[in-house]
């Protein structure tokens, strides 16, 4: 099993795949280590030598933020943006959608599980 910036790589998986079980690195970005260091598309984590593993450990460690400090640039900049204030910051605050979702409905991956309100029923006539 590979181990590249801390991350155990699924050895059965095609490369770029497999490279993008480190945080911070998507489909485009592990298709461009591939295509630099020229290691082909179908090649699988198994099937790559010490070296070849080696070249990507180095590239990733010297060219891309990765894991830690890119999950700790994230936090700073969320924090960043509560201490501010500002709107974004205050929406971070409140555990509410940033972006500008609606919260009528909708917006419970953000919100948690809905809570009941004691006493609201639906007045009927």
């Amino acid at each position: 099993m590979a181990r590249i910036a801390g991350v155990n790589i699924p050895t059965n998986k095609r490369v770029t795949i497999g490279l993008r079980y480190i945080y911070g690195i998507g489909e485009t970005k592990a298709e461009e280590i591939c295509r630099r260091l020229d290691i082909p598309a179908e090649r699988r984590v198994n099937e790559m030598s010490d070296d070849e593993i080696l070249k990507i450990r180095e590239l990733i460690d010297s060219e891309y933020r990765v894991e830690g400090d890119l999950r700790r640039e994230v936090a700073m900049n969320i924090k960043r943006l509560m201490d501010l204030g500002c709107y974004r910051g205050l929406r971070h605050r409140r555990g509410l959608p940033v972006r500008g979702q609606r919260t009528h409905t909708n917006a419970r991956t953000r919100k948690g599980k809905a809570v009941a309100i004691a006493g609201k029923k639906k007045a009927t006539r």
